[in-house]
């Protein structure tokens, strides 16, 4: 029996017919999409920053009353009737102003943090990759990224940062002439001192941080890379403890380094404040000697131990934090490209 069937006209569909012989490559039927391709670690340049921002929220928002301490101690230096020491700065607070105290300016850091830290992680990522590709070595790497990271990112927060220590020292109306809040002071350092006065403490911040961030990056990769080395299948939770862990060491480390660089720049953006001294020349030298002169050579290391305290848990809460913000955007796409379609 002859099987044999001619289709009818209306089952000659020309998008169902076959590709003729001889062809090399199938064509491209979806020509207007097109995808662009995710950058380092497979994520998007938003995904960096959303996680860095909230990454540095959480980390300075959790460690602010000990970041308060470090202020007060390293301001009140120049305080004749204050000591400096970090019991007499505790008692200090709390009889002044009670625990409300040690919450002083917390508005600024949340304006500045969220934005410099978006921006911090997001170069650092891309500056890593950069100089990876160049086939430099991984701490020279590291560092340098940290390094082109930190003076991008400085530019952001200094502002901020300068508001809120002066919110910090400012006793919050215990003071005569307190400021009353975030607009309030900045609009009065605006006005009394202008725009520079926002960017005093640039400089040094940048001259801090470059170590800092250099010997940062350097030994929390160092460190992440050995601690995850001892278990080739860690979970989710051995991998969160490892960046903590990580971050923490390269935290406390960088923070003891840059100490006497750090107490420049709390003078440098309290001046006037509680009896600071203001500096004509806004050189380093100078705050340097007028220190020293001062208090001695112990007088660079004031808040070395609130630094530390701070800085120690704070890389840790923010590494974690941010590494699990990457994990999250990674495990969404791969489940993503997973599903059916």
């Amino acid at each position: 029996m002859d099987t044999t069937t001619d289709a009818g006209p209306k089952f000659h569909k020309p998008e169902l017919r076959s590709l003729p012989t001889g062809t090399a490559t199938m064509p491209d039927y979806r020509p207007d999409i097109t995808l662009s391709a995710p950058s380092h670690d497979g994520l998007f340049f938003w995904q960096y920053m959303i996680a860095g921002s909230i990454a540095g929220c959480v980390e300075h928002m959790a460690m602010f009353p000990i970041d308060t301490l470090k202020t007060r101690m390293q301001a009140l230096g120049s305080c004749p009737i204050k000591s400096a020491g970090v019991r007499s700065a505790f008692r200090s607070i709390i009889h002044t102003e009670g625990a409300a105290g040690f919450y002083r300016g917390i508005a600024a850091m949340a304006l500045g943090a969220g934005p410099a830290h978006a921006l911090y992680f997001t170069v650092y990522e891309f500056s890593k990759k950069a100089f990876s590709d160049r086939d430099l070595n991984p701490h020279l790497t590291h560092a340098a990224a940290g390094v082109c990271a930190t003076v991008m990112s400085d530019g952001v927060f200094t502002p901020m940062d300068m508001v809120k220590q002066r919110l910090q020292l400012n006793g919050g109306g215990v003071a005569t002439g307190a400021y009353r809040g975030v607009l309030d002071c900045v609009t009065r350092v605006a006005k009394e001192e202008g725009f520079r006065a926002f960017y005093a403490s640039y400089r040094t911040t940048v001259i801090m941080n470059a170590p800092f961030t250099a010997v940062h990056f350097s030994t929390y990769e160092a460190a992440k890379k050995a601690l995850l080395g001892i278990s080739a299948q860690c979970d989710s939770g051995e991998g969160s403890i490892a960046h903590a862990a990580a971050g923490a060491a390269a935290g406390a480390s960088a923070a003891f380094v840059t100490t006497p660089l750090d107490v420049v720049k709390t003078q440098l953006q309290c001046q006037g404040i509680c009896g600071c001294d203001r500096y004509t020349s806004g050189s380093i030298r100078d705050v340097l000697q007028t220190i020293v002169n001062k208090d001695g050579y112990r007088g660079l290391m004031r808040g070395w131990i609130p630094r530390m305290l701070f800085h120690a848990p704070a890389a840790a809460i923010s590494w974690a934090t941010y590494e699990a913000g990457k994990s999250f955007f990674q495990k969404h796409i791969h489940i993503r490209e997973e599903s059916p379609r």
